[in-house]
């Protein structure tokens, strides 16, 4: 995963809450191997009409370049699946503003590069409100937590550890091993203070027909 500081590209509205994640991909597309990509499916039964024809003014099928994405509260709720956050990327949207956000999307987002954008209410409100008469180019800056949207500018929040993680393309493993020092220097101190509380390392094997313990 590639990290990232700013990003440019077109914005349009989603002007819905809670948007859950069996909306973002209903559960049967997601036995598709992922190498296939899901971003044909992301939103499908909003984008398509009974008939599974492109409903031709919803804002994914009106602007198929857009790739940042403002909604309103709760987006990603409902299920963990992570195959949500795969559409979203898979289409192309690299960030989705909104007031709020399912707990378990927005991590899941963050492992695969995508930014979940807080602001608030009254900013989205407005957003949205601008980007109905039509898509605006946009910049989200990471490093700085700023959004110009068209003339309009305003912030947004996002967790420390998460904003380093987007930045340096980070999954947790990376974060991990970032402080491997540390927890290493952890460990060393800790075997010195309590070495009673070390596991003895044992090796079992089958001998003589009975499970004997070297210790």
């Amino acid at each position: 995963m590639r990290g990232w500081r700013r990003h440019s590209g077109v914005a349009i509205a989603l002007d819905r809450e809670n948007v859950d994640t069996d909306q973002l991909i209903p559960a049967r597309f997601m036995s598709t191997p992922r190498a296939e990509g899901y971003g044909n499916f992301l939103l499908y039964d909003s984008r398509n009409d009974a008939y599974g024809q492109p409903v031709s003014d919803f804002p994914l099928n009106a602007v198929p370049n857009a790739s940042v994405l403002i909604s309103r509260r709760n987006f990603g709720s409902g299920s963990s699946r992570e195959a949500a956050v795969y559409a979203l990327v898979d289409f192309g949207i690299r960030v989705v503003i909104a007031p709020s956000f399912g707990d378990i999307f927005a991590s899941n987002a963050v492992n695969n590069g995508l930014l979940p954008a807080r602001v608030s209410s009254a900013d989205a409100d407005a957003a949205i409100r601008k980007l109905q008469k039509g898509p605006l180019d946009t910049t989200v800056d990471l490093l700085d937590r700023h959004i110009r949207l068209g003339k309009m500018a305003f912030d947004f929040t996002i967790d420390d550890v998460w904003q380093q993680k987007l930045i340096n393309g980070w999954d947790d493993i990376d974060l991990t091993q970032n402080h491997k020092q540390a927890i290493a220097a952890f460990r060393a101190q800790h075997v010195q203070r309590m070495p009673w509380a070390i596991p003895v390392q044992q090796t079992n094997f089958r001998s003589a027909g009975r499970d004997t313990v070297s210790q």
